[in-house]
Parts: structure tokens; C-alpha cells; sequence
């Protein structure tokens, strides 16, 4: 991990020399450009024949001067870039060569050997990321590697995603007719979910109006219908959607409303109409697949962290189990999906009837679990493995 993180730390060198040549150059051009004409704007005012000749050449030959100064100054800063790239390509290479194994190793101290080992797991690694694929829009890959692996994805599977995709595509080109068809075909299922999404397509719509001035008028006057049914809960936002009408005259940029213009909402209505619609499709807004790289990049250093303390320590008995943390790892909020606890014994979710419970040592089962473990009125922790009366265990709430 300190390779990698080497290589992170060039990369962000680089980055940096990157952007301050780019801000310094344009200093130095503008500079020049300004010196320039101002010496063509005398020429002009005054003429050549006007100007005294003597002044002109210091003028012009200072002028040539700093020019091929700033040449010079940009060529060598330009050419410490190139050593700070090459840097960053022999810190991969460190990683790829003489590190790559002991990086391999230490991975392997922190992950089970046999997670990918049935041939059941590798086909539901394959469907993940085909599915993964497919959210992307990238079919055609998803295609290749569905051929390769041998995955077959049924059909009623893929054409969620492709419509998905052409829908999204056409909003990002700023086109909201294929959305607003799709809302009004799925509208009920949409109020059930209290979604708002066809009252904000066609709020767009009539904005997209708004924009091309007081000849889209009548128009925008006759679209104002498509409201209607949404007026009792949207009733404020209708208000000043109708409002906005009397400065289309003078247009809206310049009026109280100008705010209707604020292009960000294209990107709001595109994360809207993903998060309605994978609901409806009974899917997460995010990839599963993003989701579980991103919290492993989160984890890992801090589980080959702990594995290392352990084994200095020699405290090797500790942490025995790969499936299980040996520490709670935060991942921040945006991990926070739901409360549902599984119990690590029997592989089920709690429920009321079978809650989880709190031992001791602070690992927690299920009731059900618990009262399977207890064995003369004894039980040990199935983890660490700590022998403790079952009446102690407590039962917690998420």
C-alpha cells in the first residue's frame, strides 16, 4: 500500500505543476499580448513616419526580448514537467515489479482464498458486473464479456437497461420528450411511490418555453394545461411558473425569476429520473458493483493495518476468521442503506419474533442462534470463543 500510495502522491506533484504552468503561461502570454498592442496601437496613432526611429527599436527590440525570455521560461518549465511524469512512471513501476508480489501477499492476508472458488460465485461475479455494465450504457462490452464467460442475461433483464439509457442520453441533449412518454406511461406507478418526477419533466418543459422569449407565448400557455392534475400538491410552483409570464416581454434573464434559468437543473432531472426509475425497477440508484469497490479501496488499507499490528504483536489467534471484521470499519454515511441485521450464524434476518442479541463479548446473533448454541445452561461465542451465561445476552434495537 505505501507503493500505491507513493504513486499518489507524484501524481498529485504532477497535478499541481500541471495547473500552476497553465496559470503562469497565461500570465506571461497576456503580458506579451498587451505589450504587443500597445505598441501597435502607437504605430497606428502616430505612424511610422511620425515615430522617432530610435525609440521604436528599443521599444521593438525590448519587446523581442522578453518574448524570447518567456519561450525560454515556458520550454524549462515545461521540461521539469516531463522529469515529474517520469517519476510517476518509475513508482509504477516499482509497483508492478520488485512490490507486486509482497502487495499480492498482503492482500491475501486479509481476504479469503476460496471467495471466488465454485464456479457458482464466478457466475454471480459475472452477472454482477455485466449488470454493472449495463447500467453504465457500455452494451456492447457487457455483450463481449457475457460471450467470454459463458453468463447468459435474460432479455427482460437487458431492456430495462437499454431503455434506461436512451432515456438519460436524451435529457443529457437536453431532449425531454422520451422521459416525459415514459412518466406518463408508468404515472400511477410513480404516484405511488409520491414521486414528482412527470410534474418536474414538464415543469423543464415549459422553462425550455420560457427561454425562447415571447414568441413561444401561446405556447407555453396552452403547455400550461399539462399542470393541471398535478395543482393541489404542486400548487406554489405552478404559481410561479404562471408568474413568470409577464416579463417573457422583456425576458426572463432580467426578471425576478431568473432563477428558472439555472442550468443545473438538467443534472438534477437525470439523478431524479434514475432514482424513480430504479425503483421501479427494484434496483439500487447506485451499481452494487461501484459500491462494493469503492468500500473495499475504503477498508483494506485498514484491515492490512490491523493485520500487521496483529502480527507484530504476535497475536495471531485474534483474528481467525476472513468472512468476519475484526474491527468496526466506518465508511461513512453514504454506506448507510438500511437497518436490517442478518445473523452471521444461521444466515437469516432478524425479526421480531427472532431479534438480535447482544452477548457478553460483544458479538451479536439471533435469538434463535442463541438458544441453539446454549448448551447446559452454558454458551460459548461461536467467535471468540468466550463461555458466558445466555440470560447475560441483551437484546438490541437498530
Amino acid at each position: 500500500m505505501e507503493q500505491c500510495a507513493c504513486v499518489e502522491r507524484e501524481l498529485e506533484k504532477v497535478l499541481h505543476r500541471f495547473v500552476m504552468y497553465g496559470h503562469q503561461s497565461e500570465e506571461r502570454l497576456d503580458e506579451l499580448l498587451r505589450s504587443v498592442c500597445e505598441i501597435r496601437g502607437q504605430l497606428v496613432a502616430f505612424g511610422v513616419q511620425d515615430a522617432d526611429l530610435s525609440v521604436l527599436s528599443q521599444t521593438m527590440a525590448q519587446c523581442c526580448k522578453n518574448i524570447k525570455e518567456t519561450v525560454q521560461m515556458l520550454a524549462s518549465r515545461h521540461k521539469d514537467i516531463h522529469g515529474s511524469v517520469s517519476k510517476v512512471g518509475k513508482a509504477i513501476d516499482r509497483v508492478r515489479t520488485g512490490s507486486y508480489f509482497n502487495f499480492d501477499a498482503e492482500i491475501s492476508a486479509v481476504v479469503a482464498e476460496t471467495v471466488w472458488d465454485t464456479p457458482e460465485r464466478q457466475k454471480y461475479l459475472s452477472e454482477t458486473i455485466v449488470e454493472h455494465l449495463y447500467r453504465q450504457g457500455m452494451l456492447s462490452v457487457a455483450e463481449d464479456l457475457c460471450q467470454e464467460s459463458g453468463v447468459v442475461i435474460d432479455m427482460s433483464m437487458k431492456q430495462p437497461f437499454l431503455e434506461l439509457n436512451r432515456i438519460l442520453e436524451a435529457l443529457r441533449m437536453q431532449d425531454l420528450r422520451p422521459a416525459l412518454e415514459w412518466a406518463v406511461t408508468n404515472r400511477q406507478r410513480l404516484l405511488d411511490l409520491n414521486s414528482s418526477l412527470e410534474f418536474k419533466l414538464h415543469r423543464l418543459y415549459f422553462i425550455s418555453l420560457l427561454s425562447g422569449g415571447i414568441g413561444n407565448q401561446m405556447e407555453a400557455l396552452q403547455y400550461a394545461r399539462h399542470f393541471q392534475p398535478f395543482a393541489s400538491q404542486h400548487q406554489r410552483d405552478i404559481q410561479i411558473l404562471m408568474g413568470s409570464l409577464v416579463y417573457l416581454r422583456h425576458g426572463i434573464e432580467n426578471s425576478p425569476y431568473r432563477s428558472l434559468l439555472e442550468t443545473n437543473q438538467w443534472a438534477e432531472i437525470c439523478n431524479i429520473f434514475t432514482r424513480d426509475a430504479c425503483a421501479l425497477l427494484g434496483l439500487s440508484v447506485e451499481s452494487p458493483l461501484s459500491v462494493s469497490f469503492a468500500s473495499g479501496c475504503m477498508a483494506l488499507p485498514v484491515l492490512m493495518n490491523i493485520k500487521q499490528v496483529i502480527e507484530q504483536r504476535q497475536c495471531s489467534g485474534v483474528w481467525t476468521h476472513k468472512d468476519e471484521l475484526p474491527i468496526e470499519i466506518d465508511l461513512g454515511k453514504k454506506c448507510w442503506y438500511h437497518s436490517v441485521f442478518a445473523c452471521p450464524i444461521l444466515r437469516q434476518q432478524t425479526s421480531e419474533s427472532n431479534p438480535p442479541m447482544k452477548l457478553i463479548c460483544g458479538h451479536v446473533i439471533s435469538r434463535d442462534a442463541l438458544n441453539k448454541l446454549t448448551n447446559a445452561g452454558k454458551l460459548k461465542c461461536p467467535y471468540c470463543p468466550m463461555e458466558q451465561n445466555p440470560s447475560h445476552a441483551k437484546q438490541i434495537y437498530f
